[in-house]
């Protein structure tokens, strides 16, 4: 077995500043985003995804590719938004195993109501502490990494 290359004390204060960053940012997102309109940030990346899609409709496989969830995952989360009405399931006409997932009226209001907020607490918990240069270097170093992915 190789003997693992550590990480220098500089590289280890990056890597856990990254993730306390990104985990205490995800965590009060979802806060501000759950009391004012009731959606975890879960709920509105799928909601994104399906007023971003065509007819507000995509199949399962291009939900779970574009979220890069596990099947499970997105099967039980369609099914608690399906409950409350935000998506629903319609069955495919040319493929009669298949399904789509479908953004409901409720669905695309309720994100129509909750992004205005949401994109200001992303730019108020975000964007405002960085500058134009620092926006272009996350972009670049973002890229990099998911190039790597």
């Amino acid at each position: 077995m190789d003997t693992p290359s550590w990480l220098d004390d500089d590289q280890q204060r990056a890597w856990r500043a990254y993730l306390r960053m990104q985990a205490r940012l995800s965590a009060e997102l979802n806060r501000r985003l759950q009391a004012a309109s009731g959606l975890s940030l879960a709920d509105y990346d799928v909601l994104v995804h399906l007023t971003d899609a065509l007819d507000g409709r995509l199949r399962p496989y291009e939900l779970q590719r574009a979220l890069e969830w596990e099947q499970s995952r997105l099967s039980h989360h369609l099914s608690r938004m399906q409950r409350r009405g935000l998506v629903e399931r319609q069955e495919c006409a040319d493929d009669g195993r298949g399904a789509f997932v479908v953004l409901t009226a409720t669905g695309r209001q309720a994100i129509t109501d909750a992004a205005p907020g949401h994109v200001q607490a992303v730019r108020d918990l975000f964007f405002d502490a960085l500058g134009p240069d620092q926006v272009d270097v996350l972009r670049h170093l973002a890229d990099r990494v998911l190039a790597r992915l």
